[in-house]
């Protein structure tokens, strides 16, 4: 199926955002996710159906100062 992440579309053939993610590279267990403009839990990832055309966004911490 296809969904857009970070604004780009990608196809892939996960069926939940944490088989998504994992598909997709995301593996840093520090990062944030919104899925449709609503944010997801991590505990709540593997539960979270994706649906053809989904919107989501991962968000990794900056370091600076």
């Amino acid at each position: 199926m296809q969904i857009i992440v970070n604004a780009k579309p990608h196809e892939i053939a996960a069926q939940d955002l944490a088989a998504a993610l994992a598909e997709l590279g995301f593996a840093n267990p520090a990062i944030a996710t919104a899925l449709n403009g609503q944010f997801v839990p991590r505990a709540n990832r593997a539960d979270t159906r994706l649906a053809e055309g989904d919107r989501l966004e991962v968000l990794a911490p900056m370091q600076g100062g």
